[in-house]
């Protein structure tokens, strides 16, 4: 394009390098760390309930009280939506790097401040659990737009959503991650302190050195993002972030002639009056050319996530519905953590990881909207099958274990991934980091309606087999068929969102015609060998 500024087609046309590997490693990391801290408590709420609400009288182990249960399960996903919304409009302002290394430390600190959570009763545990949850989440929250947008502003147009969906990708991993080192603690723990199951002997069940294991799960959670703070401080600005946002020329060609190991020589004729003339997020000109680019972004991240989070949060229960895991009462503390984390190991291995990086492999060749829609269309699909002939799967664990996976297969190759990686390309540098943390908190508002809401609405509809503390609800039967139609509800929202596959992110943008003639020109040379 002739508008389009040279160190911009630079980067576009740039073939596949080490730079682009190592940015992938260095975002990803913080998405490892993320889905590791998000789904770690998943693994822990039951051993918690054992801990510090046992009834000895109770002819069931003790677990969390309802409203105990919502806030340690959903109160990282209330961070995370007010982290998400805060450092994308921050990494607008101040530009993605300086806030990147932030989120990070915030990260380190509030994962090791979880495991450290003490007080002198129950509730002073949990309030303080609940505390460094909400800042961890904060932190996390920053990495959706800050990686996203880092990502796609350094990747060249043809493989751009592979690398952003191999950024995303890392989550996987994370999840995976936190089962194993669940299951490494607890078997640890397990064999070093024996106990008989709650059935044969109530009061020592739960030896007091299980009160260790939810702490070194969570504090583990510090090591992956610690490794990588170096490195995301060592990185450039991005170039697209400095040229038409801070309006530096010289700046933008100086950083990437050292990541494209090319000479970029910038001209700053006119550099001033770039941007001087472009709308706001709040404007009737950002309405009309990004408005449904908008709601499409937010709806589908929105609805995903409460299917996707559901789903995951809540495995645990799933699994006891279907009778995979046995009876709490049969099992010691040690175990049951080890018996859960082994269950969610075999779903991440079987499911979530693969569609993961099949996104990775085909989006390239197949698009952002066709993958959205199909995942949405499998999800509704497998959620239905399992939901419908529910009995049927009580006495298959292995075709549910199969079908269950499934869902989690094309949520991960499909819009889980689509979601994520679409805001990043589709709106303008200036307010891209803003839009994509508010695509990003829509999602999580998302998981805080599937986090709160599926607990309770999962619950058996008889009286003697809802947990202690709990109403009836509609069943994991239905539960799973209200999923279903959300994701139904997902496919028809994917039509507002845009193919952006294979184009440069300022064609998408319209930003080449904004700036009505005032380039910066870049010419390229090749570095002398």
């Amino acid at each position: 394009m002739s508008n389009q500024l040279g160190v911009l087609n630079a980067l576009d046309a740039a073939k596949t390098q080490w730079y682009h590997f190592t940015a992938i490693v260095i975002a990803g990391m913080g998405f490892f760390t993320d889905a590791y801290d998000l789904f770690s408590i998943s693994l822990i709420t039951k051993l918690l309930g054992r801990i510090y609400y046992l009834e000895p009288l109770s002819e069931k182990p003790g677990t969390l009280p309802p409203r105990i249960a919502a806030a340690v399960n959903g109160v990282a996903f209330c961070g995370t939506l007010a982290g998400q919304l805060f450092f994308g409009w921050l990494g607008d302002k101040l530009g993605r790097k300086r806030v990147y290394g932030l989120t990070l430390m915030l990260m380190v600190i509030c994962s090791i401040a979880s495991g450290l959570s003490f007080g002198k009763s129950p509730q002073g545990v949990m309030a303080t659990l609940c505390f460094f949850r909400f800042w961890l989440g904060f932190g996390i929250g920053g990495d959706y737009p800050l990686s996203a947008t880092i990502m796609s502003e350094y990747a060249n147009k043809k493989t751009r959503g592979a690398f952003i969906a191999a950024v995303f990708a890392m989550q996987g991993f994370g999840i995976l991650t936190g089962g194993i080192v669940a299951l490494i603690v607890s078997a640890a723990f397990d064999h070093a302190y024996k106990a008989h199951p709650y059935n044969v002997d109530k009061e020592h069940s739960t030896v007091p050195q299980a009160d260790y294991i939810w702490r070194i799960i969570l504090m583990f959670g510090a090591v992956p993002a610690l490794l990588t703070y170096y490195w995301r401080m060592k990185m450039p600005e991005t170039a697209r972030y400095t040229a038409l946002v801070a309006r530096n020329a010289k700046q933008a060609a100086a950083d990437m002639s050292k990541v494209l190991q090319v000479d970029l020589n910038a001209e700053q004729e006119k550099g001033d009056k770039i941007g001087t003339e472009q709308f706001g997020l709040f404007s009737k000109e950002f309405a009309k050319r990004h408005g449904l680019h908008l709601l499409g972004t937010t709806s589908t991240w929105f609805l995903l996530d409460i299917a996707f989070y559901s789903s995951n949060l809540f495995q645990k229960d799933i699994f006891s519905a279907i009778g995979w895991l046995p009876k709490p009462e049969t099992m010691t503390a040690t175990h049951e953590v080890y018996r859960v984390a082994k269950a969610q190991t075999l779903i991440a291995l079987c499911g979530t990881v693969p569609g993961y990086w099949f996104t990775v492999a085909f989006i390239e060749h197949l698009g952002r909207f066709t993958i959205q829609l199909m995942g949405f269309f499998f999800m509704s699909v497998f959620m239905f099958a399992i939901a419908i002939p529910y009995q049927h799967w009580k006495t298959n664990n292995t075709g549910f274990l199969i079908m269950y996976s499934l869902t989690f297969f094309f949520a991960n190759f499909g819009p889980n991934s689509t979601t994520f990686i679409v805001p990043a390309e589709i709106f303008p540098a200036r307010l891209r980091s803003t839009c994509h943390g508010i695509s990003a908190a829509a999602g999580k508002a998302g998981a805080i309606v599937g986090s709160f809401g599926f607990l309770y609405a999962a619950q058996s509809t008889h009286h003697d087999k809802v947990d202690r503390g709990y109403n009836t609800g509609m069943g994991v039967k239905h539960a799973l068929l209200m999923l279903g139609a959300v994701n139904c509800l997902g496919m028809l929202f994917t039509l507002l969102v845009p193919e952006t596959m294979g184009r440069s992110l300022e064609d998408i943008t319209g930003e080449n015609e904004e700036d009505n003639g005032h380039q910066q020109t870049f010419s390229v040379e090749k570095v002398p060998v």
